[in-house]
């Protein structure tokens, strides 16, 4: 199973010429959802005018070979290793689902419009659906702010559980349709069709889900990294060191709420898990 490829085998009830039209169909629908999200938010408005106050406070200029250093840090820690999270449990979930999504999708499209296809690519399309099915169900049931930390069940279903849901639909039924086809069951085609149900609601709904970010994110988070290289500090005041006793007189409250030494004031908010349910 995991070395063959369900879609060529899949072309003898459907031609590959309809899934090829469905796929561009999908892709022109996330390009849509994507552009409509950043109209409605304007997310990219607010990215372009901060970006300029950033430039119009900068305090060095950044070279090249700088601007290429912070894009490869972007890169490597911010995108592929979502150095973002310190919950290193939630950090390993999502980085299952994304890279796992990328290889998912990549491996779809190799499959369904190249002629020929080594197995490899068969057995990366099974491994990316199974990394992102692994990641997607850990985080429904144990991540999910309103299971882990507001005390509801992993039943409970909300609007915004759309995108996980087709996610992890999209990957299990993937996977579960492969196999059934694969063994020769008769559910076969049921399998499918859930497959392409869950595919269809999640590139089909991207207008109304978090699937937009993936493509802002990494642009955010290299303008922050600008931000700080540059000086511009994303146009807020620079404080300097919190420890400075002029810095504390001026500011009685620092060490009346943070201490002495404010870096190393604790953990805080941090030192537990949020379960006051």
């Amino acid at each position: 199973m995991i070395g063959s490829n369900p879609f060529a085998e899949l072309s003898s009830l459907i031609p590959q010429s309809a899934m090829q039209t469905y796929v561009i169909i999908m892709i022109a629908l996330v390009v849509v959802g994507v552009v409509l999200d950043l109209i409605h938010k304007k997310s990219a408005t607010y990215f372009f005018q901060n970006a300029e106050k950033a430039q119009q406070n900068r305090k060095k200029d950044l070279t090249d070979s700088d601007k290429f250093s912070i894009a490869t840090q972007t890169l490597l820690v911010d995108v592929l290793t979502s150095g973002e999270f310190y919950n290193q449990k939630r950090r390993i979930a999502h980085m299952c689902k994304m890279l796992g999504f990328i290889i998912f999708m990549v491996t779809t499209l190799l499959l369904i419009f190249s002629a020929e296809t080594s197995p490899m690519v068969a057995v990366l399309w099974h491994l990316g659906a199974a990394s992102v099915s692994a990641g997607g169900l850990y985080f429904w049931f144990y991540l999910r702010v309103n299971g882990s930390s507001e005390g509801q069940s992993w039943s409970t279903v909300v609007k915004g559980d759309a995108f996980i849901l087709s996610l992890i639909g999209t990957t299990l039924f993937g996977l579960i349709w492969s196999y059934l086809q694969s063994s020769g069951s008769s559910l076969t085609m049921a399998a499918f069709s859930l497959f392409l149900l869950s595919a269809t609601v999640l590139f089909g709904g991207v207008r109304w889900s978090k699937f937009a970010h993936m493509f802002f994110k990494p642009a955010a988070a290299y303008q922050k990294r600008v931000a700080q290289a540059d000086g511009s500090n994303e146009n807020l005041p620079e404080l300097g060191e919190l420890t400075d006793p002029a810095l504390q007189k001026q500011f009685p409250d620092i060490p009346e709420y943070m201490g002495s030494n404010p870096p190393n004031m604790g953990l805080g908010i941090k030192r537990e898990a949020p379960r006051h349910y």
